[in-house]
């Protein structure tokens, strides 16, 4: 069987983390020269350095998503070594807490709030603007946003900047999908629900405990699951969907 992405160039955002690194790692193996982003230096070098000791073409640089320098200067280094891509994942997601909590509306920095607009919301405008002029010249494109559960419902775990920027993701998704679908580029979503990651492993047992049983499947998803869903989007199979969010929940809030 061939692999689904050989001679195609993936960007994927937040590589470094539990679920970026499933998904720049699941997206490799299907034959995809995979370019990286992320702030952490160090992670990011030994994903690439594990990618190319598996025979895989891979880029890493590190950039503070949250400025489009940061973000031209990345994106311009990748695609000059690994060719445009024609697959981009906007994976980076931040979900600051204090002493373990979500701050409440009136207990919020202004400037916490700002950090997480510009990472989680402003970086996915950031990597579109830059990579769709290719998509669309070459008409052909797929894009996915990482998005949650907590952007379709409340949540209490997360704060209210995470959850605006989850919703907004998703209705960047539905608008660029009406923007750029008659250049036979599509773009989705992901809304994971809670995902076993070795950030979650900082959090209380009894959150995650308190979660499960509340999950249809009464289990935490794994980044591999999440990576998954992000395949089928950047596949052929998924040609005729766009604008769609996929809940990769386990049957959590079902929304």
């Amino acid at each position: 069987m061939n692999a689904r992405f050989t001679g195609q160039t993936a960007l994927v955002t937040g590589a470094a983390g539990g679920i970026g690194s499933a998904i720049a790692r699941a997206l490799a193996a299907e034959g995809a020269r995979v370019g990286l982003i992320d702030f952490d230096a160090q992670a990011g070098g030994r994903l690439e350095a594990s990618l190319r000791a598996q025979g895989r073409d891979a880029c890493f640089a590190q950039a503070d998503v949250s400025r489009f320098d940061a973000c031209q200067a990345a994106y311009d280094l990748i695609a000059r070594t690994l060719g445009e891509p024609g697959i981009l994942v906007n994976n980076v997601g931040i979900s600051p807490k204090t002493a373990g909590r979500a701050l409440k509306v009136w207990e919020m920095p202004p400037q916490e709030w700002d950090r997480v607009v510009s990472v989680n919301l402003n970086s996915a405008f950031y990597l579109t603007r830059l990579a769709s002029p290719g998509m669309v010249r070459e008409r052909r494109g797929r894009i996915i946003n990482m998005s949650s559960v907590a952007g379709k419902a409340y949540c209490d775990i997360v704060a209210a900047h995470y959850a605006a920027t989850k919703a907004g993701l998703i209705g960047l998704t539905r608008h660029w999908a009406a923007e750029l679908g008659e250049y036979e580029v599509t773009v989705n979503a992901i809304a994971p629900g809670r995902i076993s990651t070795p950030l979650l492993k900082t959090v209380p047992q009894e959150i995650n405990d308190a979660v499960t049983r509340v999950t249809a499947m009464r289990r935490l998803g794994t980044p591999e699951e999440v990576a998954d869903a992000c395949l089928f989007f950047a596949s052929d199979e998924a040609r005729f969907v766009t604008g769609q969010v996929l809940d990769v929940a386990g049957g959590w809030l079902m929304t």
